[in-house]
C-alpha cells in the first residue's frame, strides 16, 4: 500500500470552496490507482514557512509527498503592484528581490522535505482568475516565481505538476484563487497519473 500526502495549502485543502462538494482529497481517493491511499496535510492559508509543521503530522506510513505552496508567500507582495517606480528598470528590479527572497525560501522547505520521504512531487502556482487587468499583472509576476519552482524541481529531480496547464478554464476556479470542483477534480488526475507512473524521477510536467 502507497500513501501520498498532500501538502502546502488551499490549493488542496479546498473543502472550504466547494459549496458541499468533494474537495481536491476527496476525488484525489477516487482516481488513484488500486493500492493507494490519500490524505490531507495541507492547510488552507499555509505558506512556505508552515510546511515543517505539516511534516510533523505526516502519518507514520506515508510514502509519497506532493506540494503545492507558494501563492500565499505571492499574495503577501501583492503590494508591490502600487509602488511608484521611475523606470520599468526599477520595477524589474523589485520584482527581483522578491524572486531572491522566495527563492531562499523555496530551497529551504525542500531540503527540509527531500530527507523525509524519498518520493517528492511539487506543483506550479496557478495563473489566477481575477478579473483584468489584475490577472494578466499576475500571470505575469506568478512566472518569477514558477521559475523557481521548476528550478528547484528540475535540479533535484523531481517530478513537477504544472497546474497552470492543468487549472486552463474560468470554472476550474471557485473564487479568483481557489480550485473549485471541477478544477480539484483536474488537479486530483494530474496527481493520480502521477502515482501511476511510479512518481518517476525527473518527470518533467503532469497535466490534463
Amino acid at each position: 500500500m502507497s500513501h501520498l500526502v498532500l501538502l502546502g495549502d488551499s490549493v488542496f485543502d479546498n473543502g472550504a470552496y466547494v459549496a458541499g462538494g468533494p474537495d481536491v482529497v476527496t476525488q484525489l481517493r477516487r482516481q488513484l490507482p488500486q493500492g493507494w491511499q490519500a490524505s490531507l496535510a495541507a492547510v488552507d492559508g499555509g505558506r512556505l514557512a508552515d510546511i515543517p509543521r505539516q511534516l510533523r503530522s505526516l502519518p507514520a506510513d506515508a510514502s509519497h509527498l506532493v506540494i503545492s505552496v507558494g501563492g500565499n508567500d505571492a499574495l503577501a507582495h501583492g503590494g508591490i503592484f502600487e509602488e511608484p517606480v521611475g523606470l520599468v528598470a526599477e520595477a524589474l528590479l523589485r520584482v527581483a528581490a522578491v524572486r531572491q527572497g522566495f527563492d531562499q525560501a523555496y530551497g529551504a522547505m525542500l531540503d527540509q522535505v527531500v530527507p523525509v520521504r524519498p518520493h517528492v512531487a511539487v506543483c506550479t502556482i496557478y495563473d489566477t482568475a481575477y478579473p483584468e487587468p489584475r490577472r494578466t499583472l499576475a500571470i505575469t509576476a506568478l512566472a518569477v516565481l514558477n521559475d523557481v519552482i521548476t528550478r528547484h524541481a528540475f535540479r533535484r529531480g523531481l517530478p513537477l505538476v504544472d497546474l497552470r496547464l492543468v487549472c486552463d478554464e474560468a470554472a476550474d476556479f471557485a473564487n479568483p484563487i481557489e480550485p473549485s470542483v471541477q478544477g480539484g477534480g483536474k488537479i486530483a488526475g494530474a496527481i493520480a497519473a502521477l502515482a501511476a507512473e511510479g512518481f518517476r524521477q525527473g518527470r518533467s510536467t503532469v497535466f490534463l
